[in-house]
């Protein structure tokens, strides 16, 4: 069961196409799993139509128009949260991402627990990443130079503030400082989008905090 969830600001910058792509895709991979949020969804999407049919029409030029049409042509798929069911496996979306299975991603090792695999989204902005987290293992203690979204696709992981499923959505800046960690029947695999590094606080890991950089791409 789902607990954790975007507040109404994301969801509301999300139904009117206002967040960053990374972002968005992790919202919309949380969608996916919560029928709450769908409705609440459904419902500002419904509040902003209703508003811009209260706009009284505006002339447009013919050449503004066409500008228009021809970059609908153009545009790519929509994100969507309608094409499975959580309990159907791996969302479409991620599979669209990764375009290969968990054990062909590229993963990278962060100490003998943690491996993260970075995924192209097309954001400049925005990291986006899988993680891995073994059975029982831990991503040191860190807090944030910006935002970091999370959302959880397999397995489950606690920190100091609680306890998060898969379909879970986290958000956390400077003000947090957490510990994730898998429980440990099971490994754990999250999204994570970041617009800034980490900062680890663990003193073992403090000294990689002036090389870490965004993998934005």
């Amino acid at each position: 069961m789902v607990s954790h969830h975007p507040d109404t600001r994301l969801l509301n910058e999300h139904a009117a196409g206002a967040l960053d792509l990374a972002p968005s895709v992790c919202v919309t991979l949380h969608l996916n799993y919560c029928e709450q949020c769908r409705r609440a969804h459904r419902q500002l999407r419904d509040l902003g139509a209703g508003l811009f049919d209260r706009l009284p029409p505006q002339a447009v030029s013919e050449n503004l128009m066409d500008a228009v049409m021809a970059r609908l042509d153009h545009e790519p798929e929509p994100l969507s949260y309608r094409a499975t069911a959580a309990a159907e496996g791996c969302p479409p979306l991620v599979q669209r991402l990764m375009q290969r299975d968990y054990q062909d991603l590229d993963w990278r090792k962060i100490g003998s627990q943690v491996r993260i695999c970075h995924l192209r989204t097309g954001d400049q902005d925005n990291e986006f990443a899988l993680y891995h987290i073994r059975a029982g293992g831990r991503i040191p203690r860190h807090t944030h130079r910006g935002t970091e979204l999370t959302l959880v696709l397999e397995g489950s992981f606690s920190d100091e503030s609680g306890h998060y499923e898969a379909g879970d959505f986290l958000m956390r800046d400077g003000h947090n400082q957490h510990t994730p960690t898998a429980t440990r029947d099971r490994d754990c695999i999250c999204v994570g989008v970041l617009d800034a590094p980490v900062r680890f606080t663990d003193w073992r890991f403090r000294a990689a905090n002036p090389f870490l950089r965004l993998n934005a791409c």
